[in-house]
């Protein structure tokens, strides 16, 4: 087994794992769009309407919004979730022990310079993702340094699509009693009762550190979702409506995903201090 460079739809890295397994990142957004263990069916989703194209944002995988989230807190910020996503990051290093064990570590970086002038947010700073494919569970980790010399203020979210057999049957533990603004009610200190369950359009951020797990009943599997460095977990699904107006999202491919993502963002903001660092996690196993 060896890894590739490749360039299309995009320029990034690719590796395979077995017959079946598929491990795959693009240089853009340093974002993450396959996990697929071998034997397995795939654990990262991917919109088969998404642009693909430079520039443009992608529907699916694991965008990085950073240094804001949505539009922002203010609701002016533009592009959507961040200026990072959309700029080619870049590769600085590769381990491949697939022969070995069948893991495989992307790095990628990203600063000020490469970035250009960003009026909305003009701060030097240095930021680090990984990514850490294995059999058992993909590791990621975004890492922002202030190297300027005033404070920082940001926002950051791993926006992870998930793709799950049917989200009108799945669950997700962890969550009760945790609370949560809800976007699509427009309202906030709302309380968490037991599990969680998708019935319509869902936008919520949860206020809570806590390990989320997906119960998958069509696929038969659980998705266990830990995080470090994070104080909000979004869930979010588009439903019918919502998916039908993305014209990078196609009509009924809601039914299959489901984003769960370790976030820091509207009332819980990273703010740091000129040579501090902040670390966000995630990890998905499948159980």
């Amino acid at each position: 087994m060896a890894y590739e460079i490749t360039d299309n739809p995009l320029r990034g890295v690719e590796a395979k794992q077995g017959t079946s397994g598929h491990y795959g990142i693009f240089d853009q957004g340093a974002q993450v769009w396959s996990w697929q263990p071998a034997g397995a069916e795939p654990v990262i989703w991917m919109s088969e309407k998404s642009w693909f194209a430079e520039g443009q944002p992608l529907r699916g995988g694991v965008p990085i919004c950073f240094p804001w989230f949505g539009p922002g807190r203010h609701g002016d910020l533009y592009p959507m979730h961040g200026f990072a996503r959309l700029q080619n990051w870049h590769m600085s290093d590769v381990k491949d022990t697939l022969d070995r064990d069948g893991r495989f570590i992307v790095e990628y970086t990203l600063n000020e310079s490469m970035t250009g002038d960003q009026a909305q947010w003009p701060h030097p700073y240095r930021a680090v993702f990984q990514a850490k494919f294995t059999p058992e569970y993909l590791g990621l980790e975004l890492r922002v340094e202030n190297v300027g010399s005033e404070e920082i203020t940001f926002d950051e979210a791993l926006h992870t699509y998930l793709h799950v057999g049917d989200v009108a049957q799945v669950t997700i533990r962890g969550l009760d009693q945790e609370t949560y603004v809800d976007k699509v009610a427009g309202t906030e200190g709302e309380v968490q009762s037991g599990d969680l369950t998708i019935t319509g359009e869902t936008d919520r951020v949860y206020a809570s550190t806590a390990e989320v797990v997906v119960h998958d009943p069509v696929l038969g599997r659980d998705l266990v979702i830990s995080k470090s460095g994070s104080a909000n977990t979004v869930v979010w699904n588009p439903w019918i409506d919502k998916a039908a107006a993305m014209s990078d999202f196609g009509d009924d491919e809601w039914h299959q995903m489901l984003c769960i993502e370790a976030a820091n963002v509207l009332d819980a903001p990273v703010v740091l201090r000129p040579g501090e660092i902040h670390c966000l996690k995630q990890r998905i196993t499948l159980a």
